[in-house]
């Protein structure tokens, strides 16, 4: 059973916390924040030990890996130091979305966890849900046929204004994710951002993209929208035909270029997801049975790679913007 700790209890880590409860191959045995009484509410409600500095709980507990849910500037400032203190320590690091929101800083961490040879994911949940799988399956078995476009949407309603840079950084790499699960590597960007009335935040984007492979995408992102509308649409597009998956988990459908046959799959009222906070579990418990099993490091799904590969787009879209130029995606 895998000894396991959350560290930073916002309300992310009170989402992974329970999850590592209820599975079987998992014992949390501490949390860890450093606000006191977020630390000591979540013990108590979980009944296991509080810390307040990651320090003090690597000195006193035997664990096996780790979930940081920490925030900080644009989601992910806080990020970087205690994933490096557990990574150096030999643990293995769940780490919350956007890897970081500096990029030299995400570099540095996904090196360590090669260095130290230990597993390192990012919660990337969006493409943790059966309809994205069985689009996947299509593609790999060649529904498709030879990929050509993708075409992605993400938007809901945020009003958070603290940065410039926080809608791209903290919400797209989710949709960048989904992109690359489908289509792979990046390697241009050209982007285009504005600011609805009143921001500072550029709330609006759009990314065009040239991937290694030759297919060629488009995401539209916002945060001026109205969130009980849809949220998220990805279409992808080869020379037998094309899928869109709407709304993360809602409704995949295959629409063969040849045929008027259409494949539907819908998120059942019965088995299929509860809700978006599901995406989640499966993306927690994969973790842990991926780790519970000891893949090879190179086979965890959403991993350090992965996050720092969005990150490395996101980045350069930002100085797309900046110099008004397409510009190299380096490689993760």
């Amino acid at each position: 059973m895998l000894k396991v700790a959350v560290i930073g209890l916002g309300n992310i880590g009170n989402t992974h916390a329970p999850i590592y409860m209820a599975n079987e191959k998992t014992q949390l045995v501490a949390v860890c924040d450093i606000i006191k009484e977020r630390a000591d509410k979540a013990a108590a409600r979980y009944g296991v030990k509080a810390y307040y500095s990651v320090a003090d709980l690597l000195q006193n507990e035997e664990l096996d890996a780790v979930s940081v849910t920490s925030a900080g500037v644009e989601n992910g400032g806080d990020h970087y130091e205690p994933t490096m203190q557990c990574l150096e320590a030999g643990l293995n690091v769940l780490g919350e979305k956007p890897i970081s929101n500096n990029i030299e800083n995400a570099r540095a961490m996904v090196r360590k966890a090669d260095e130290k040879g230990v597993y390192y994911g990012i919660n990337l949940n969006h493409r943790f849900v059966p309809p994205a799988a069985k689009a996947k399956q299509w593609v790999d078995d060649g529904k498709l046929g030879d990929l050509l476009l993708i075409n992605m949407t993400m938007w809901i309603g945020n009003p958070n204004n603290s940065s410039p840079w926080f809608h791209a950084r903290a919400l797209h790499p989710h949709s960048v994710d989904v992109m690359r699960y489908y289509c792979g590597n990046v390697g241009r960007v050209m982007a285009f951002f504005n600011k609805a009335p009143g921001r500072d935040c550029y709330s609006n984007m759009q990314v065009s993209m040239e991937f290694e492979n030759g297919v060629v995408g488009h995401l539209t992102g916002s945060y001026d929208t109205n969130p009980r509308h849809n949220l998220e649409r990805c279409e992808v597009m080869g020379t037998e035909g094309r899928f869109v998956l709407d709304n993360c988990y809602e409704e995949l459908t295959l629409y063969p270029r040849r045929s008027d046959e259409l494949t539907v799959v819908r998120n059942s009222i019965m088995g299929g997801l509860s809700g978006f906070n599901a995406t989640f579990t499966n993306r927690i418990n994969r973790w842990i049975e991926q780790v519970d099993a000891g893949v090879p490091r190179n086979e965890i799904d959403a991993s350090g790679h992965d996050g720092l590969a969005v990150q490395e787009v996101i980045e350069a879209a930002i100085r797309s913007f900046e110099t008004g130029r397409a510009e190299e995606v380096p490689i993760a």
